[in-house]
């Protein structure tokens, strides 16, 4: 493997763009675009990965089978380690960190979720799980197509060393980005800039989607409390019933988006749960609602929780109740770098794959704590078919990457490792 040349200096030309978008300034080093992707190197990985393709799809099926939830994926995180070569790999939490190439210096890391969500599967392929979680967000791809980048970058080296992030609890709270990001484990790795690749059903296959700037919203998670007074359904007058004002409490937090948001400005306000009553004919004493707030201006999301608050209060005590609002602050804007979109760009034709319109979304990611860290890079590989606009989505249980995906993942992961080698060196 060549000795990596000494990286510049990296300044903060990305502090304004991250304190705008409400993220403290990054505190490593920023790249700067100084060299064309190598494309020798790029040409050796992608042959080496067509060769680990194989055994990596027997590693997803093996992944999909037995999925883990987010704080026991012990046992997914010692496969995938010991499939990089290294069963001993250093632990964060639940997690793992396998580095591959010289052991001190600069790097660059890839970072794959070992998490399942807690669905049914509802798939039929032989290797379905039966243990009531699903891989239904295409982590198993992920997983098994960080092998093939990592065992390639073995057998042929690269121009920095990779550092597999083999992250835990993506899917849940608290987020495992943030064990990961200031943890000792991960700063001893010197790691220049952070890579990551999602499935994505709504970009087509064979494409990549690859933009700089805030491609994932913000995320709260929002809880409310209406309370009343309950009693029997045949003397609703002697009651105050909160489930009649947390039903106007849900309507009247529409109107949060559609008229005290500006158009232009992406937000999405969802009420995903209601817990009320056991009985058909008790009124309850409350009503809890759960949702989440998606936002990518933080003058919205910090307004946003204001009028969250403000609405469901005003609005229970018309029906005199009262409600109680809370929020679980989480991810940040996700900010693609500029530099490592610009050169992660020039790698994918190489690499087999078609560059289409950036996908931006109101979907988040626990990558974005690493944005605010690193220079960082998040594209998003599409699994979609054509005539299938409707199919099973992300976090459906039966959704399901076809495995021509795992080899699709892989070689994107490749084209941002080469491409963050690119930027920012001598």
């Amino acid at each position: 493997m060549a000795t990596p040349a000494a990286p510049t200096a990296w300044g903060s030309s990305h502090d304004g763009r991250r304190a705008r978008y409400g993220q403290a300034p990054v505190t490593a080093a920023q790249p700067q675009p100084t060299a064309a992707p190598d494309g020798a190197v790029l040409t050796a990985l992608l042959q080496a990965a067509g060769q680990e393709v194989p055994a990596a799809i027997a590693l997803r099926r093996e992944l999909h089978a037995s999925p883990e939830l987010g704080g026991h994926e012990t046992g997914t995180a010692s496969r995938v380690a010991a499939a990089l070569g290294e069963p001993d790999a250093p632990s964060v939490t639940t997690g793992r960190l396998v580095r591959i190439g010289a052991s001190s210096g600069p790097s660059v890391a890839i970072r794959a979720e070992l998490d399942a969500l807690p669905l049914t599967e509802q798939t039929p392929v032989a290797w379905a799980s039966r243990n009531g979680a699903s891989h239904a967000c295409g982590h198993d791809v992920h997983l098994a197509a960080l092998t093939v980048a990592g065992r390639a970058v073995r057998r042929v080296g690269g121009p920095l060393p990779l550092v597999a992030v083999l992250q835990p609890r993506e899917e849940s709270y608290p987020s495992g980005a943030q064990d990961m990001v200031g943890s000792p484990q991960l700063e001893a790795q010197d790691v220049r800039a952070m890579v990551a690749v999602h499935v994505h059903p709504h970009v087509a296959r064979g494409q990549v989607s690859v933009g700089p700037g805030p491609v994932n919203a913000a995320y709260d998670e929002v809880a409310i409390t209406v309370r009343g007074r309950g009693g029997h359904a045949a003397y609703p007058h002697v009651t105050r019933d909160p489930v009649l004002a947390a039903a106007h409490v849900i309507l009247a937090l529409q109107h949060l988006i559609s008229r005290r948001t500006d158009p232009m400005h992406a937000a999405v306000l969802t009420i995903g749960t209601v817990q009320a009553g056991t009985a058909a004919n008790v009124i309850p004493e409350q009503v809890v609602l759960t949702g989440s707030l998606r936002t990518f201006d933080p003058a919205d999301r910090a307004s946003l929780w204001s009028a969250v608050s403000a609405t469901a209060d005003a609005t229970a005590q018309a029906y005199e109740c009262t409600a109680q609002t809370s929020f679980k602050h989480g991810e940040p804007v996700l900010n693609n770098d500029p530099a490592l979109a610009t050169a992660a760009a020039a790698c994918l034709a190489p690499a087999g794959l078609h560059m289409v319109e950036p996908l931006r979304s109101c979907g988040s990611d626990d990558f974005a704590y690493y944005c605010a860290r690193y220079p960082s890079l998040m594209m998003f590989v599409g699994v979609g078919e054509p005539g299938t606009p409707d199919g099973p989505g992300l976090h459906h249980p039966a959704f399901l990457p076809p495995e021509e995906a795992v080899g699709e993942v892989a070689r994107a992961m490749l084209a941002g490792y080469v491409a963050a080698c690119s930027v920012g060196l001598h």
